[in-house]
């Protein structure tokens, strides 16, 4: 028998380990390995009950005025891609999240740290994107900052905003609300960030130019709010996708989740680009989609509310929340049969927002 061995110095393992003592790119991929960051390490460093909540935006009191408080940072490569920039991902995100809380987002702040070296052409384009999604969006950005790093040292741009709104009287809106018998409604068709992402990044086609969907969502939250205040959960599902935002609401609400695999709505030019990549849509992000836990008796006149706007006019309904296999969600084939759609471990594109 030959004795073979190897040289495994430079090896590394394509999935990182649950207990690997460094920060890995999954940490910060909106799945297992960022929640398993922030409810062991962050979570008990800075104590509080309402961080403890995970909610998109925390809800505060402040002068007896209910206000939502969010921040995000953004370190989207490449910085410019179809539909969208770091600037508008910047604004619309940060505003998605304060809607998500039903609040009304009125101020946003926002950080630029520059690499050394990036041309101030190409900060230009960003801070005027960023103004002009701020204004589409019906925001103002009221203060800010800006740090350089050395070159090779960070990558062109990154941005950070902060935003606060207004949450109406008799909103209640956050994941623990999610009940059985719940209706799931997504706004639309899913998918279509990452790939985009993906597509001027690694440069590939597909066929057809796929762009991003990033939006503000505020005006949809709106419109879905006039209908009923009764709307238990809502939800921007970008990094981790809507397997990753279901799976949270899930755990959060100790119910189960079934889908209509069928239902979900994803663009014929994502399904080809997943299939051709090994992926699967589910965990792909979004940047302009919500998905909806709506009480059954009121789940119609919100989906029409829904398609009567610009942002949800292809909305659907793609499952229910129930009592079974609590903190599972599940999706029915169109064979029959069901699938367990877990909570991914990382990432499966890093940088998309």
């Amino acid at each position: 028998m030959t004795d073979i061995t190897a040289d495994t110095t430079g090896w590394s393992c394509p999935m990182p380990l649950r207990d690997h003592p460094v920060v890995v790119m999954g940490h910060g991929g909106g799945g297992a390995l960022s929640a398993e960051l922030t409810r062991h390490l962050f979570l008990p460093a800075y104590g509080g009950e309402t961080l403890a909540g995970l909610t998109d935006s925390a809800t505060v009191t402040l002068g007896g005025a209910r206000l939502a408080f969010s921040t995000d940072s953004y370190v989207v490569r490449p910085l410019f891609f179809p539909g969208g920039n770091i600037g508008d991902l910047a604004v619309n995100g940060t505003v998605n999240d304060l809607a998500m809380s039903g609040a009304v987002p009125a101020h946003l702040s926002c950080a630029f740290i520059l690499e050394e070296g990036t041309e101030l052409s190409t900060v230009g384009r960003v801070a005027q994107a960023l103004g002009a999604a701020a204004r589409a969006a019906d925001v103002t950005v009221v203060t800010g900052d800006t740090k350089v790093v050395d070159s090779g040292h960070g990558d062109g741009v990154y941005v950070n905003t902060a935003g606060i709104g207004l949450i109406p009287e008799g909103v209640d809106i956050r994941p623990q609300r999610a009940r059985p018998g719940d209706m799931v409604i997504v706004s639309g068709p899913i998918g279509q960030h990452g790939i985009a992402i993906l597509s001027v990044r690694e440069g590939l086609t597909f066929g057809t130019e796929v762009v991003s969907d990033t939006a503000p969502l505020a005006g949809l939250v709106q419109a879905m709010l006039a209908v009923t205040p009764e709307i238990h959960v809502l939800r921007d599902p970008t990094r981790g996708g809507l397997a990753a935002a279901l799976n949270e609401i899930a755990a959060a609400s100790d119910t189960g989740v079934v889908l209509e695999e069928g239902a979900v709505p994803v663009p014929d030019a994502v399904a080809s680009a997943c299939a051709l990549l090994g992926l699967d849509p589910m965990y792909v992000a979004n940047e302009g989609r919500l998905v909806a836990f709506v009480p059954r008796t009121h789940a119609d006149a919100v989906l029409d509310a829904m398609r009567a706007h610009p942002m949800g006019r292809e909305a659907g309904v793609i499952g229910a929340c129930v009592a079974e296999h609590p903190g599972m969600v599940v999706a029915r084939t169109g064979l029959g049969g069901t699938r367990i759609v877990d909570l991914p471990l990382g990432e499966q594109l890093p940088r998309i927002c």
